[in-house]
């Protein structure tokens, strides 16, 4: 059978080291490769794979234009209004968000207690699927720091359609940034790495736990900065793991360990160059 990631760019991802990773440890005769698809020819694309193929990872732009083309949806991604997963079979196509039960996954695996009151750095779709996340654990106050707060109203709208319906405040981030430390039981970012300068790290330095979803380059000068200071600490590997487990049951019946995926994926950025600085920060292979 044949898998792949989608979207663009995908030159970047993991799923392929995760993925192979996984079917020879099954002994499944599968493919999976990278194909770099824009939003406007998705639908073309899915009309053209033929019977050998079973699912597909979507990254973006692509999680929200194939909820429209999926038959059925999973109520992660019904809630969501994004799939990061599409399995295909009996000619229909299945819809999944993998990112929210992935996350919650992540969370489980290595915060011990509940987070009632959070930050998050950023607005986007990962943004609001670890806010789902962290309110069906149990999240009752999420304060949301973006650029330009109208480019909140989405993830803001799903986060609200919860049925706990944490509350939810939206602010700027700059401003935030420049007034003092952030405040919370969670501070979640989605700031690329390379953009997390001195007043991120100073801002973030008194919220005891961290959920860093950037991995490439790894490790963040945020995850150095909580790991060296001894904080709780969520990464993007912990995520990234998780959701593909999750993907590889729906798209293979199957499942692999965690940590299989999670060193595969370590392994990759290793190869690529992209993970000099992690045995200076105290990282291992099977680390998060």
């Amino acid at each position: 059978m044949r898998c792949a990631v989608v979207g663009t760019p995908v030159a970047h991802s993991l799923s392929p080291a995760m993925h192979r990773a996984a079917y020879a440890e099954l002994g499944l005769d599968w493919t999976y490769d990278a194909v770099e698809l824009a939003s406007q020819d998705l639908p073309a694309h899915l009309e053209g794979l033929d019977r050998t193929w079973r699912g597909l990872s979507l990254t973006m732009p692509l999680k929200r234009t194939v909820v429209g083309l999926a038959d059925s949806l999973d109520d992660w991604a019904a809630m969501s209004g994004a799939a990061n997963t599409l399995v295909l079979g009996d000619r229909r196509r299945l819809g999944f968000n993998t990112d929210v039960p992935g996350a919650m996954a992540a969370v489980v695996e290595r915060l011990h207690d509940p987070v009632r009151e959070a930050v998050v750095l950023g607005g986007g779709a990962t943004a609001s699927s670890v806010l789902l996340a962290l309110a069906e654990l149990g999240l009752e106050r999420a304060t949301v720091l973006v650029r330009e707060p109208a480019r909140a109203s989405e993830t803001v709208d799903v986060v609200r359609r919860h049925r706990r319906s944490p509350e939810v405040v939206v602010g700027r981030l700059d401003e935030a940034l420049a007034s003092g430390p952030l405040h919370g039981d969670l501070v979640v970012s989605t700031i690329p790495g390379r953009a997390q300068g001195a007043a991120v790290l100073a801002a973030c330095a008194e919220v005891p736990r961290v959920f860093d979803v950037v991995y490439d380059p790894w490790p963040t000068p945020l995850h150095v900065a909580a790991q060296q200071s001894g904080r709780a600490l969520v990464s993007g590997l912990d995520l990234l793991a998780h959701q593909a487990v999750l993907q590889l049951q729906v798209m293979a019946g199957r499942s692999v360990p965690v940590d299989l995926l999670r060193s595969a994926a370590l392994r990759e950025l290793r190869r690529r160059g992209r993970a000099e600085a992690v045995e200076s920060a105290g990282a291992t292979a099977d680390m998060a």
